[in-house]
């Protein structure tokens, strides 16, 4: 298991924030890699290395809500405002002008705010399998249960009695293995896979992610988990930053319309698995 920098806190718009540092400080912007749903700043950790191998300054935090970084408890807590605060609220803690940020998955909608709410603070931009989005033209939430019904993860997150809350918070150690373990080996003969993720998956794909931690087995399962005891921790919080995506929608118009304008000075990635 690939070591991680020494872990670090900064105190950012009403939290402590844990974050990882590595690389050289130059008058480079550096960069900030913001992780997605269900991971931690360790998701980063190959990119870490090869970064600070380069010469490049980089940092990857807990985000809100996740690792070593606070809980808070209310839901509002985890609206965009928050989000990119908490990031703007890390460069001043170390004393940074602008930095360039780069989000996974869920990280991906946070960075791509950045530059609509702080242009001032950002260098640029780089998502990684999260594109800049326009504004939904429904409710996206009902959206999604449209598309692939009520099982949909993110529409169970919606559910007031919190089930799925209480199936990853009641079975930690067994979600991270299923979501955090190492991919099946694969053979360098085996046919193409078409894709089966994203908004444009068939509605028949399954995404019922808290009924498959709920029978997920790791002693049936040949792939290795990656992350030690002490690196696992309570999912509760973790659901609100998907639960808070009906909230995103109140964001002004004219905010909508920046990044539309916006988005084309930006760069993106493709993915990094």
């Amino acid at each position: 298991m690939l070591e991680m920098p020494p872990l670090q806190f900064a105190q950012t718009n009403g939290i402590r924030m844990g974050y990882y540092e590595a690389g050289p400080k130059t008058d480079t912007p550096p960069v900030i890699l913001c992780h997605g749903w269900p991971e931690i700043a360790f998701s980063w950790r190959h990119q870490i290395k090869a970064l600070a191998a380069a010469g490049i300054r980089v940092i990857a935090p807990d985000q809100r809500g996740y690792g070593a970084t606070d809980r808070p408890e209310p839901v509002e807590a985890y609206d965009l405002e928050h989000l990119t605060g908490d990031l703007v609220g890390l460069l001043d803690h170390l004393k940074i002008d602008k930095a360039i940020f780069v989000g996974h998955d869920w990280g991906g909608f946070v960075v791509w705010q950045m530059p609509l709410r702080h242009i001032d603070r950002v260098a640029g931009v780089v998502g990684i399998n999260t594109p800049h989005t326009n504004r939904a033209p429904a409710d996206p939430i009902e959206l999604l249960r449209k598309r692939f019904g009520e099982h949909m993860y993110i529409v169970q997150f919606q559910d007031p009695s919190h089930s799925a809350d209480k199936i990853f918070n009641g079975r930690v150690e067994q979600t991270f293995d299923a979501f955090m373990r190492k991919p099946a080996p694969r053979s360098d003969t085996a046919p193409a896979e078409p894709p089966t993720a994203g908004v444009g998956a068939s509605p028949r794909l399954n995404l019922a992610f808290p009924q498959m931690i709920a029978n997920y087995d790791a002693k049936h399962d040949p792939r290795t988990p990656i992350l030690s005891p002490e690196e696992k921790t309570g999912l509760c919080r973790y659901v609100y930053k998907i639960r808070i995506h009906r909230r995103h929608q109140l964001v002004p118009q004219h905010v909508a319309q920046l990044a539309a304008l916006g988005r084309h000075r930006l760069y993106g990635a493709g993915c990094r698995r």
